[in-house]
């Protein structure tokens, strides 16, 4: 006699709770190659307590350059973080060495709820290394503060950077859609690479320059802060905040780390932050 075929159903019951709560997402838009600094960087924070965060890594296609660039990754992040209804992002670039109370830091710029835009400070990857804190745009960086200062600017990098969502969802409505391969994002950030030729002055022009400044520029001249409900920014000069005691480290892939007196400087901090 033949034994009963027996069907064998697997149920999932769903109950849309993702496991957290939609606070931060921290966000790191890389060729996929990392220094263990970072890595014990970034893993190796100080968590604050009670806290819900959740990480992604936005891989930027090295075979594809004009298909993916860090633009395209930070799009596809912004995508993330919308379709998943983040409050805050903190974009955490691949080279940038965070200290171990990032977090706990980032924390209380969170709970203070009254500043969209707040960077770490950290310095570009060249001799003379310089901080990368601007006013104004051709008027080099800006150098008159101290350790531990929060310096009120025009301009930005992304390398370790915490936005409020209300600001980049007003940029996202507005921004044109494209695709990044075969994924469907909005250019709120994007690389300005741009010729033209002027036949009144037989002249053959190009433009090039940073996603983080032009983003920068975007917020203002679109009046992001008016439209996201941050009035009290609109029209301001130097709407973005460095906080400076937020002080990191920018590595290349052979080990260097920027600037080469990242250490003393850090005293410096350490002592400032004592007074």
């Amino acid at each position: 006699m033949d034994s009963p075929v027996r069907e064998y159903k697997t149920i999932v019951d769903d109950s849309g709770d993702p496991g957290y709560v939609n606070r931060l997402l921290i966000a790191t838009a890389t060729t996929g190659l990392m220094r263990v600094e970072w890595v014990q960087a970034r893993y190796g924070q100080v968590i604050p307590t009670n806290w819900s965060m959740v990480s992604m890594m936005q891989y930027v296609n090295g075979y594809m350059p004009m298909r993916y660039q860090v633009d395209d990754a930070q799009n596809l992040i912004v995508r993330q973080a919308i379709d998943n209804d983040m409050e805050w992002v903190f974009f955490l670039e691949h080279d940038n060495i965070i200290p171990p109370d990032m977090l706990l830091r980032l924390n209380e710029w969170i709970k203070r709820a009254d500043t969209p835009v707040v960077s770490g400070l950290y310095f570009t990857r060249s001799m003379p290394s310089e901080p990368l804190i601007y006013r104004g745009r051709g008027t080099s960086c800006y150098t008159d503060f101290e350790l531990g200062e929060h310096v009120w600017c025009d301009g930005v990098p992304t390398g370790v950077l915490l936005v409020h969502m209300g600001l980049l969802r007003a940029m996202w409505d507005e921004s044109p859609e494209y695709l990044v391969g075969n994924q469907l994002t909005r250019r709120v950030f994007e690389t300005p690479r741009h010729s033209w030729a002027s036949p009144d002055s037989e002249s053959f022009n190009t433009m090039q320059g940073t996603s983080d400044l032009a983003w920068c520029d975007k917020v203002m001249d679109g009046d992001f802060f008016s439209k996201s409900g941050w009035t009290e920014y609109s029209g301001k000069v130097n709407p973005f905040l460095v906080d400076t005691s937020m002080l990191c480290g920018h590595i290349e892939m052979d080990g260097r780390m920027f600037p080469p007196n990242l250490s003393e400087l850090q005293n410096v901090l350490n002592t400032n932050m004592l007074q």
